[in-house]
């Protein structure tokens, strides 16, 4: 070879690795051409999914094993330690000591994260949020591997490395971050109309949540409760948070990111230091067998929930998180949930999307903590005893005694030995299988528009607006028109007046069909006519508790409210709120001109939270302005207050001023709204207090909208 050719030779060389996307037919890796990577294999239309899959298996695989050590998805989370408290046994549908025992107080570990950014991301991205419980229960662990909504994006588990790549990071430039507004995510959504019910609740207030503690949990996936008769009810799993359900909205959300990105991590954790422990209450929908298929949508189907107007949420018992992790890493990281982690009592559905989780979790937990011996991390460690045959193996840390490691034997006494299902044996439900094995989708999964218009038509009108104005800003980041049109036609199968706000704010119309059949892009040998999603069906006309509008209202516990203070403040006023919030176990803070302290009227110091110049409104939940004519001078001199006030105001946020305070919000927005229910002056703290449990008071949200901050 010439020396001059080595350029050339060595840019050849390169091509060969260098993969075309144009004119290629799907293959596995071994090139074995696919006719189908969308449903796993499965024995009957809704029968589980089979272990012979060798293309699931291969395509998880790979997916699991894609990055090292972080997490693929639910990379940035949050950690704490508590325990699970049951009200009532519920030995009528489980056998599982944990519904059975009143007497026990069961700990618990919970991982709260998002899903599609970096450990190094912001914890205010628009994002579904996981919600993982670890029981240590007497009979095993239990994890319930869930999020904070009730259902996800995709029906079988074969589609979730499509889905994951489409809303990551774009592989040729490594953007947009922690964020689905890009080309990739929507073609794949508009493609897919599974998705299109998760994807509105991503679209809704739920996925800016207040805080981890404000925000509901659910297992998503219909599991088995089974009794000591062997009995079975499916059922489905419900995190109530004590302190109801809030957001912060999508322009908070922003200002947040840049203000302290680590706003729901440090809210977990202040929470607990402080006392303020968070709680939710564990609720279960609970259908017998003989139900299973007397609804209009499969229980099977990952993306459908039950309304609980149709099958009411019974609460069994309350989970209270009261110990920050020691360690953030050795707990909150090398933490492994597994959905295949479940004791006597609990088993498994048919649901395509579980069984593959079954396989990919444990997949994962080897890749990212290197060995089987993971478990042996103090974090996964059971408080069961556990006596097993497995041994050694990449970082080995128990010292097996013993000549046997097999089973049966005699060397070892026959130890470990097996135990009896009435002796708390786990047994597998015996469900009986009678189909054919079968790569397909049940046609019972094929109704995709349905609930989400019954999530759309549930919500409150401000809800409604802030659903508009996400998907207008996420199509809106979008680059190719097909796709924007794609998904209008899709949105307005949920509802033409939705689609019709989103089209004129994106300048374009929806169209009354689309060139491109919208299916699951489904098997090449399959019939598309057989797969095309039906019109919506109104078998719900709403649904209250899909509305945060229908939330508790009844605490400002753990409130954060931000004191605008200055020296020669008035005590009298001040001492009178302070007293009155912190009686409701509200956080209240003084934001001044400066740090270090300030002086009130009566010559005492007081210790400043704050300084004008190193925070934001939007990292409160109130403002409270206490009189006093020399601070009020000195905060009027001071722009940003006045921002902060409108920034509060433009927040739908409660505003409270005594005395001469007024005078300040006289020079804000706040002037025009002194008839506004959660705006008060010289009110007794009482009423303050019931504005803040609103929340907000979004009557004010339209009127707001122009205003500058």
């Amino acid at each position: 070879m010439k020396k001059e050719d080595g350029k050339q030779s060595k840019t050849a060389q390169l091509k060969q690795f260098t993969i075309d996307p144009k004119n290629q037919e799907l293959t596995t890796r071994q090139g074995v051409k696919v006719n189908d990577t969308n449903n796993s294999l499965k024995a009957g239309i809704r029968g589980s999914s089979l272990l012979e899959d060798f293309i699931l298996r291969e395509k998880i695989t790979s997916f699991d094993h894609e990055r090292i050590p972080e997490r693929i998805v639910h990379a940035r989370g949050s950690g704490a330690h508590g325990y699970f408290e049951l009200y009532d046994s519920i030995s009528r549908y489980s056998k599982a000591g944990i519904f059975t025992d009143t007497s026990r107080k069961t700990p618990v570990f919970v991982r709260f994260s998002t899903v599609a950014g970096s450990k190094g991301s912001t914890d205010l991205a628009r994002d579904v949020r996981g919600f993982a419980v670890k029981f240590y229960t007497e009979e095993g662990t239990w994890d319930l591997v869930g999020n904070n909504m009730p259902i996800f994006f995709i029906q079988d588990a074969m589609k979730f490395p499509d889905l994951i790549h489409s809303v990551k990071p774009e592989p040729n430039k490594e953007i947009p971050q922690a964020a689905s507004a890009h080309d990739t995510f929507y073609d794949f959504i508009s493609l897919t109309p599974e998705t299109l019910h998760n994807q509105i609740w991503l679209m809704s207030d739920r996925a800016i949540p207040r805080s981890f503690r404000m925000m509901e949990g659910f297992g998503i996936h219909s599991y088995r409760l089974v009794n000591e008769k062997g009995e079975a009810h499916f059922v489905k799993f419900h995190w109530k948070p004590v302190l109801g359900v809030h957001s912060v909205t999508w322009d908070e959300a922003t200002k947040i990111s840049g203000a302290d990105s680590d706003f729901h991590r440090r809210d977990l954790w202040e929470a607990i230091e402080s006392g303020q422990f968070p709680e939710w209450e564990l609720g279960v929908q609970i259908v017998p067998e003989e139900d299973e298929h007397k609804f209009d949508f499969d229980l099977l189907d990952a993306t459908k929930l039950i309304p609980e107007e149709m099958v009411p949420v019974k609460v069994i018992g309350k989970m209270t998180l009261n110990k920050n992790p020691d360690n953030f890493f050795a707990e909150t990281e090398q933490v492994a949930f597994l959905p295949g982690n479940i004791v006597p009592g609990i088993d498994f559905t048919n649901d395509p999307l579980l069984q593959g989780r079954l396989f990919s979790y444990r997949d994962t937990q080897l890749s990212r903590l290197g060995s089987p011996n993971f478990h042996q991390i103090p974090i996964n460690q059971p408080v069961a005893k556990a006596h097993h045959n497995q041994r050694d193996g990449h970082m080995q840390t128990e010292i097996p005694k013993g000549q046997t490691a097999y089973f049966p034997n005699t060397l070892g006494g026959g130890c470990p030995h097996l135990s009896k299902i009435a002796e708390g044996a786990f047994s597998s439900y015996e469900e009986k299988i009678d189909g054919k094995k079968i790569r397909a989708r049940s046609e019972s999964f094929n109704d995709f528009f349905s609930q989400p218009a019954l999530f759309y038509r549930s919500l409150a009108d401000w809800e409604k607006s802030h659903v508009a104005n996400a998907y207008s800003f996420e199509l809106g980041k979008c680059n190719h028109k097909h796709i924007k049109e794609r998904m209008l036609w899709m949105i307005a199968q949920i509802d033409d007046e939705l689609a019709e706000e989103v089209a004129g704010n994106l300048g374009l119309s929806v169209p009354e069909k689309i060139e491109e059949p919208i299916n699951q892009a489904i098997g090449a040998d399959a019939n598309v006519a057989d797969y095309q999603p039906g019109p919506k069906k109104i078998y719900l006309d709403k649904s209250t508790a899909l509305s945060q509008a229908n939330t508790k209202f009844d605490s400002i516990a753990t409130r954060k409210i931000a004191f605008l203070a200055a020296d020669g403040f008035k005590m009298d006023d001040f001492k009178q709120m302070k007293s009155a919030l912190e009686a409701e176990n509200a956080v209240c803070m003084i934001i001044a001109p400066h740090g270090g302290a300030i002086k009130c009227d009566a010559g005492m110091e007081h210790p400043v939270g704050a300084s004008i110049t190193t925070t934001e409104s939007v990292l409160f939940d109130a403002i409270y302005i206490p009189g006093g004519q020399s601070s009020i001078d000195a905060l009027s001199k001071t722009p940003k207050f006045k921002k902060f006030i409108n920034e509060t105001l433009k927040h739908c946020k409660a505003i409270a001023a005594d005395n001469e305070g007024e005078e300040l919000l006289d020079e804000t927005y706040v002037k025009d709204f002194k008839d506004d229910k959660a705006v008060l002056i010289n009110a007794a703290p009482d009423a303050f207090i019931k504005a803040i449990g609103q929340h907000r008071n979004w009557d004010r949200m339209k009127e707001t909208e122009g205003i500058p901050v």
